[in-house]
């Protein structure tokens, strides 16, 4: 039986490393929308995609429970709701479709400077503060250790000074948190990103359609993410080398210049960085008027 409320919900961090990116990110989809007074729910203008915005660790829930279709989130809270599920023989009630290239950072074990730290066997009964109390006890029982973990929410890196924990697990993205803070990071349980996630309850017919129409759009905006659109004039003997000088790309167009026979026009979409030391060696091959663009969006 087919759902009488069409309108799409996608929910992002209310505020963080991960909002900016996240809307821009939308918005470049194509969508557009009005902010409501408490800051913590957008209307959908121009599609029936609305956004509410909500903490990042009640993301995977809200999708998990079908509350929201799609997800922005850091894949570290997605990892942590999964094996937390996991162990109860709970399905996640969603899945990961994309990973967006923003938000990295990793969860990472860290000491005080000057601790001797030779793989996980150093963590048998020592203490671990984190606020990842999941993917942790999973990676101690998978190295068949023995430790107390420390359940703290915020400032995780005090708790060595403060005689709570031997070591933290925590989030690190450049570790200068760390060193203000006496300590080394030892070990990296998870590198993480921003990615979206979709809830895997059935919907209907109308609904799944705006939500693959959405995925469409973002995956047309995340292939470009380092596209360029590059233009030149060629000897047609010269196709062969400069084809093959071409970074991340498939055939080229190739189109006859009015007036010669020998030489080209060609065109072509490169799915990797485009670098000065490319055009240098496509001039060198006979490449000619080498013209670079940006790549706003594509659908193939």
């Amino acid at each position: 039986m087919e759902r009488k409320e069409q309108r799409i919900k996608i929910a992002v961090q209310k505020s963080g490393r991960l909002t900016e990116h996240s809307i821009d990110l939308l918005q470049r989809c194509g969508l557009k929308f009005t902010r409501s007074k408490d800051q913590l729910f957008c209307y959908g203008e121009n599609m029936p995609v609305d956004l509410l915005l909500m903490r990042d660790d009640d993301i995977p829930q809200l999708v998990a429970d079908d509350i929201c279709d799609l997800g922005i989130c850091g894949l570290n809270v997605v990892e942590e709701k999964r094996i937390k599920l996991s162990a109860n023989g709970a399905a996640p009630g969603l899945k990961q479709v994309f990973e967006l290239d923003f938000g990295h950072c990793r969860l990472s074990l860290a000491a005080p400077e000057g601790t001797r730290f030779d793989g996980a066997r150093s963590l048998e009964n020592k203490r671990i503060a984190t606020s990842y109390v999941n993917i942790l006890g999973d990676y101690l029982k998978r190295n068949g250790i023995n430790a107390e973990v420390v359940y703290f929410s915020g400032a995780v890196e005090i708790t060595p000074k403060l005689g709570k924990a031997d070591y933290i697990c925590d989030l690190v993205s450049t570790g200068s948190t760390l060193a203000a803070n006496g300590l080394t990071e030892v070990e990296t349980l998870l590198d993480s990103e921003a990615i979206v996630i979709q809830t895997q309850a059935p919907l209907g017919a109308q609904k799944q359609a705006l939500v693959d129409r959405i995925l469409q759009r973002l995956d047309g905006v995340l292939q470009v993410r380092e596209s360029k659109y590059i233009m030149l004039h060629a000897p047609r003997s010269a196709l062969a080398d400069i084809q093959a000088l071409l970074p991340g790309t498939e055939a080229p167009t190739v189109l006859p210049l009015e007036g010669t026979a020998d030489r080209v026009a060609v065109h072509a979409v490169c799915r990797e960085n485009v670098f000065w030391e490319t055009l240098e060696n496509l001039k060198a091959a006979g490449a000619s008027s080498l013209l670079v663009l940006p790549v706003e969006k594509m659908l193939v």
